[in-house]
């Protein structure tokens, strides 16, 4: 598998997993621009959604999101949650 298709695999699994954490039609967030903000109006991921997000992320795929990212950037916008993500499982 290439990275290109393994990262493309990461963002879709992400952006399922936003749409369940914050309540959304998975094809809703399937639709958004990989730069929308999790924490903005489109997606609105609340505190409570972002731990149950990242205990998905860290269930799924042994990436402790909170732990490794101190300053949470990360959590910026749908791109940045999934180079984030993508990253770490190249590194281990």
């Amino acid at each position: 598998m290439t990275d290109t298709r393994e990262r493309a695999t990461v963002e879709r699994e992400i952006r399922s997993m936003i749409a369940a954490a914050a309540r959304l039609d998975e094809a809703v967030v399937a639709e958004l621009p990989a730069a929308t903000d999790l924490f903005g109006p489109e997606i609105g991921l609340t505190s409570l959604a972002g731990v149950t997000l990242l205990g998905a992320i860290d269930k799924r795929y042994g990436v402790d999101v909170a732990m490794l990212d101190l300053s949470l950037d990360s959590l910026q916008s749908i791109a940045t949650l999934t180079d984030f993500v993508a990253t770490h499982l190249q590194a281990h």
